[in-house]
């Protein structure tokens, strides 16, 4: 009997080892309650986290588009799933061109979550034009970042940190020797094969928004730069994974006159910091043409106490207070000018010359003027004569 129970058994076993493998809805009973259809949803087919992770890659998967039915601007260009394109539900009738010619292709929607409709009514529409592969993941763009999924940003959102001349660091992921012949602005250049060399060139804060590129969909480079700077203890890092070709195209190639170059490891400007009338100053007039044209290319250091800060900072620039330079001189940059400032010039002396008596090779300069911070992050500066 108990012979027959064991071939009976194996038997079973045998069964399930042929059947093709199905990737299950749901990842734990959590998701189970969460991915439960509702009305209105398109509940032919939900997936979940899992399902979309094993389709997220770059280079894209052939045979799969995953579509972020969210308003541009306001969400998909800050935040969405890598290789995503952006098709909001309110203009899904105006870019339709997007979908593929195929319409047997895998057409993966999402937006904000749960109690978001947007790609559900997307699914919809793609089904009434011939679709016949669509899925929805309903928990959508919270549920991947919560559980650890890559974020990525747009073209667009970086031009709008480059216009606000907002904190964060760029990241060239390519080779020097290409990065070279052109890179998007306020970028700086760490090649993903020397990443270990150039871990220095990352910012002292771990949480400063790190954004990484590289050569374009097909480029691994600034997937594999993200994941390095994440066991670093990052903790925003994002990729632009269109990289430089879009940026290129949309913006066109820095022109000779106005674009940054790395020279000797150092950035070079059009724009050039002048020397002032103190030793170690640089005037006030070239430093704004700078920070207007390439804030990226300096490192601007607030060295107030941060209840001065609080109540206003210039937008972009960190803050080091004076009684804690000497200990931070080794978070401070070395391939780009750093520029010291204060509300009246006194302690941004200062901290360029302790700098210039225990940095080494930081390219230290200071701001000898009257500032005015305010709450915004705009600033009236006045030269001292």
């Amino acid at each position: 009997m108990r012979a027959r129970q064991l071939s009976i058994f194996v038997a079973v076993l045998a069964s399930l080892a042929a059947a093709p493998m199905v990737y299950p809805v749901t990842a734990c009973a959590a998701d189970a309650a969460a991915i439960q259809p509702r009305d209105g949803w398109y509940n032919k087919a939900l997936v979940d986290f899992d399902f979309m992770r094993q389709n997220v890659s770059i280079p894209p998967k052939k045979g799969v588009m995953i579509i972020d039915s969210r308003p541009a601007a306001r969400q998909y260009d800050p935040g969405h799933i890598p290789g995503a394109i952006n098709i909001p539900d309110s203009q899904f009738d105006k870019l339709v061109d997007k979908l593929p010619a195929d319409k047997a292709t895998l057409l993966l929607f999402y937006c904000g979550g749960l109690e978001c409709m947007l790609s559900h009514n997307s699914a919809f529409k793609a089904e009434k034009l011939g679709y016949t592969n669509i899925k929805v993941y309903p928990a959508g763009s919270p549920d991947w970042k919560a559980k650890g999924g890559q974020v990525s940003v747009s073209a667009a959102y970086i031009k709008k940190l480059i216009d606000e001349k907002a904190p964060y660091a760029l990241i060239d992921a390519r080779p020097k020797r290409v990065a070279d012949k052109g890179m998007i602005p306020t970028a700086i250049n760490i090649s993903d094969t020397e990443f270990d060399k150039h871990v220095g060139k990352l910012p002292a804060d771990k949480a400063t928004p790190l954004i990484y590129y590289c050569g374009g969909l097909e480029c691994v480079l600034s997937d594999n730069s993200a994941a390095k700077a994440q066991k670093l203890g990052y903790t925003n890092v994002l990729t632009y994974p269109p990289g430089y070709p879009e940026w290129e195209k949309l913006h066109g190639a820095p022109a000779p006159a106005a674009a940054t170059a790395a020279t000797g490891g150092t950035v070079a400007t059009t724009a050039a910091l002048v020397p002032g009338k103190e030793k170690g100053s640089v005037t006030v007039d070239s430093f704004e043409q700078v920070w207007k044209s390439n804030p990226g290319s300096i490192m601007l250091v607030d060295v107030r106490d941060p209840k001065e800060v609080a109540s206003g900072m210039i937008k972009g620039s960190v803050n080091i207070p004076m009684n804690e330079l000497e200990k931070r001189i080794s978070s401070l940059p070395t391939d780009k000018p750093v520029v010291f400032v204060c509300g009246t010039g006194a302690r941004s002396g200062e901290a360029y010359d302790t700098v210039k008596l225990l940095g080494g090779k930081v390219q230290a300069s200071f701001l000898d003027a009257d500032v005015k911070f305010n709450a915004d992050g705009t600033y009236s500066m006045t030269a001292k004569k």
